[in-house]
């Protein structure tokens, strides 16, 4: 626990530093949505229709241009290809791009941002979340994606795509994911002040958040079963897909479930009555 409570005090500190890092989580009107753009922040296992459907409805439809990155599943072209051939299937091979840069150096290369910058939609998929970040945190690849959301697009991923765009960055050790708090402990921040958990219920996770929401009370925690997405738009999000999600929040001693069609008002901390 002190370990944590020291972590957060350094991600506090980056925080303060914004002006100074394009790239650092910014505090906004939102708690912690994104002020422009959607996030879809999918809980592993098999992505349904739905879930594709709604990301590419909001990347553009048939316009939509996608950047699929792939670094969490494995080195060079050790990668994972279902979401790249969805999405090739429903939009055609050309307007899917896959980036799998190799370091921190190619993530700061102009030469490599333009397929980002004419994106509507990123993408990142499933596997070690600490493999994005070793390459991609606080680069100009990581500004990029800031700069997507900033005209309107959307940033998806599925288990480690989903724990990635949180701010605090949950079962990120290099030794494996049952380390919940681990060497690498800061995300993408897409979602800002929130820890993302995936897998929940087929993992048996679903408490696995509570001690941390206790130690860090500003923050959320976010438990996604698999086949199921939270779909976040400014500080509003929607349950889609087959299963459940867990939110820990502060005040609250135990985590509750949203099913399928319910809504979270991410500001005031509350369930939206449906």
């Amino acid at each position: 626990m002190k370990r944590l409570m020291l972590i957060l005090a350094g991600m506090a500190c980056s925080l303060a530093l914004s002006a100074q890092n394009p790239t650092a989580v910014d505090l906004s009107e939102t708690r912690h949505g994104p002020e422009k753009g959607s996030l879809v922040i999918i809980g592993g296992g098999t992505v349904t229709d739905e879930i594709w459907d709604r990301f590419i409805d909001l990347a553009g439809g048939k316009d939509a241009r996608i950047v699929v990155i792939t670094n969490a599943s494995g080195p060079g072209d050790d990668y994972h290809s279902a979401a790249i051939n969805a999405l090739s299937e429903r939009l055609g091979a050309d307007r899917v791009t896959r980036m799998h840069l190799a370091t921190i150096d190619e993530a700061n290369d102009e030469k490599n941002l333009a397929p980002l910058r004419r994106a509507t939609g990123i993408y990142f998929t499933g596997g070690r979340q600490w493999r994005i970040s070793e390459v991609y945190l606080n680069t100009k690849v990581h500004r990029e994606c800031f700069a997507l959301l900033a005209r309107g697009g959307v940033i998806a991923g599925s288990s480690a795509g989903a724990s990635i765009q949180g701010s605090f960055l949950w079962r990120g050790d290099t030794r494996g994911p049952q380390y919940t708090i681990g060497d690498h402990t800061q995300g993408l921040g897409f979602l800002k002040l929130s820890a993302i958990d995936q897998h929940i219920l087929v993992r048996n996770r679903q408490h696995d958040l509570e001690a941390f929401l206790k130690a860090a009370p500003e923050f959320i925690g976010i438990g996604i079963d698999e086949s199921t997405a939270i779909v976040v738009e400014r500080d509003v999000f929607e349950v889609i897909g087959k299963s459940y999600v867990a939110v820990h929040q502060a005040g609250r001693e135990k985590f509750f479930f949203l099913r399928p069609g319910q809504q979270y008002d991410l500001k005031e901390h509350k369930p939206i009555t449906q």
